[in-house]
């Protein structure tokens, strides 16, 4: 018997789609008002949360390829919003950071990020809340586990 692909049932499909839909979603505020891309805020939000690192150490902590982050980055070095230093011990390494303007934009952009999830989790029982949680730690660690990738 061939098996057949129900797509909107098939869970990396769904966990996807809705990633999409609420990235796109928290979006629509900081593209209108700072015209910078979702894999740009990405990079700023991991640089905002975890100062000078280097351009792979932000791909690994978004799940971005390499080619997106190199992308948001030189994009966002060139509208002023990151500052690229040389690493003095590796001269072959690089470590970004916000500059001031990108950082002020960061203060902007988190309350409305979180705020909307805010808005998301209070239509959710503290039970429902603290179950996602708890899932999407698990989810994490699965696929951790199958990537061999902790």
């Amino acid at each position: 018997m061939k098996e057949s692909l129900k797509l909107k049932e098939f869970l990396p499909y769904r966990l996807s789609v809705l990633s999409n839909r609420i990235s796109r979603d928290i979006a629509r505020d900081y593209q209108a008002r700072f015209s910078i891309t979702i894999p740009e805020w990405r990079v700023m939000a991991i640089l905002g949360e975890a100062g000078g690192l280097s351009a792979s150490a932000v791909a690994k902590s978004t799940a971005m390829d390499k080619v997106a982050v190199s992308r948001a980055v030189a994009r966002l070095e060139a509208v002023k919003f990151i500052t690229r230093k040389i690493d003095r011990t590796d001269k072959r390494r690089t470590f970004l950071s916000l500059s001031p303007k990108g950082r002020e934009i960061y203060r902007q952009v988190v309350p409305v990020a979180l705020a909307y999830e805010a808005d998301i989790l209070r239509k959710l029982t503290p039970e429902d809340a603290r179950q996602l949680d708890q899932l999407l730690h698990k989810l994490t660690d699965i696929q951790a586990a199958f990537a061999n990738d902790p």
